[in-house]
């Protein structure tokens, strides 16, 4: 199999965390927990107070008290007097974090920050598509129905050559996606790669609602639900609207395979859906606190009856963070059947602390446990019935999709047992 980078949506920058087991210079949504502020600062400072505050912010707020085994205070003056510039804070800012030899703990830029704001609000000017990286080659995964995208016939396995002329060989996927959106009825100049032939295509670009969550019903019972980000403020909603859609499916099979996560409140509040009573997960803090989440019994109104279907889960090595809370959860209270592959293991929590001149860090403030105490970080969560690839969905000669497949058959056995 080939390594293939996580799947990017052009409407997004995926600016949080970077993986570093097999998705290397990728970044995704991953788990990033948002206390209660204001999500930016309008506070201008000079390059050395936007480093000294971003110390402190990793001082007081970092997860694990040794600082990876460092004496933190030799940072809070190895800079003094020496930061000129704002090029300069960050690449202090950068040696800085990268001391912690952590993934998930990253400066943002105003650039990032307004990306992320994007990814919550779940909408961008852009065409309509999701693209990868496939061996060297970004490639469109997919095209969005009714999008620009879709209007000019970009089709699935087009492979992108250049955007307005700039050729992207050697660029990753954020930088790619970048060049591609922009503002709304502007014109982007795509040149492609299909079946060997280049093609042009200049599109207008238009605002585009993001869908976190689709839904359809197979072999006429069974409902299917694929989440694809925790990120988006609307996931929620967007979820409960597929429970509509699939209401007379007599089971339900929830799809996490490439959700490298998002938001910890999103994955808690679907989770609260089929657990009833009881923890969801547990939150452990630096100074050994811990913040255990449990269900709301109040919100178990809004599902009625789901909770008594019979649930299938999929995953794969890129179902991360947010993906693994739920999981996690349906599967310590054995309300779900895992099918897959081993998720990916992050089991770390981050939060977003606004800092001066409109910049920001992404910092991992928190472990968390399962339901039934499960440390997952670096392990992943094995599912009940392992099958397929780590990161394909279609595996066979037939390009057939084996774990949904392998969901459906588990669900049929299920209920032709009760009947």
């Amino acid at each position: 199999m080939r390594v293939k980078q996580i799947i990017i949506p052009l409407l997004l920058i995926l600016i949080l965390v970077m993986f570093n087991r097999v998705f290397q210079d990728t970044f995704s949504r991953a788990n990033v927990y948002f206390a209660t502020q204001s999500l930016k600062s309008n506070e201008v400072s000079t390059p050395q107070k936007l480093y000294d505050k971003t110390w402190k912010v990793i001082y007081r707020e970092y997860y694990e008290p040794t600082m990876n085994h460092q004496d933190w205070s030799r940072w809070k003056t190895r800079y003094q007097g020496k930061l000129e510039t704002d090029e300069d804070a960050r690449v202090a800012i950068d040696t800085m974090v990268a001391s912690l030899n952590e993934p998930y703990t990253k400066f943002m830029s105003k650039k990032d920050f307004d990306d992320l704001a994007t990814s919550i609000s779940s909408k961008i000017f852009g065409i309509g598509v999701n693209i990868y990286s496939n061996a060297g080659k970004i490639e469109i995964f997919n095209v969005m129905p009714s999008t620009p995208a879709d209007n000019a016939q970009l089709k699935q396995g087009d492979v992108i050559l250049a955007v307005d002329g700039k050729d992207i060989n050697g660029m990753n996927v954020s930088d790619v996606a970048s060049l591609v959106r922009g503002p709304e009825n502007s014109v982007v100049e795509l040149t492609i790669l299909r079946n060997d032939k280049k093609i042009v295509k200049k599109i207008k670009r238009k605002e585009i609602k993001i869908k976190n969550v689709k839904s359809s019903m197979l072999d006429n019972h069974i409902g299917y639900i694929q989440i694809i980000s925790f990120m988006g403020g609307t996931t929620p909603s967007e979820f409960l609207e597929a429970l509509g859609n699939t209401k007379d499916a007599d089971s339900i099979i929830i799809d996490l395979r490439g959700n490298t996560g998002g938001l910890l409140d999103n994955a808690v509040f679907i989770a609260n859906i089929f657990i009833k009573h009881g923890e969801i997960v547990e939150i452990i803090y630096k100074n050994g606190y811990k913040k255990v989440i449990h269900a709301n019994p109040e919100q178990n109104l809004l599902s009625s009856d789901i909770s008594t279907k019979p649930l299938v889960v999929l995953v794969n090595g890129a179902s991360a963070s947010a993906s693994e809370i739920l999981s996690g959860a349906l599967k310590d209270y054995k309300k779900a059947k895992l099918v897959g592959k081993k998720t990916f293991g992050k089991g770390l929590v981050q939060k977003v602390v606004p800092l001066p001149n409109q910049t920001g860090l992404n910092v991992t403030i928190a472990r968390y446990l399962t339901p039934n105490g499960t440390d997952i970080n670096k392990l992943g969560i094995k599912p009940d019935i392992e099958i397929g690839n780590d990161f394909d969905f279609y595996i066979d000669s037939n390009s057939k999709d084996i774990q949904l497949e392998t969901a459906k058959s588990i669900i049929e056995k299920e209920i032709n047992g009760k009947n």
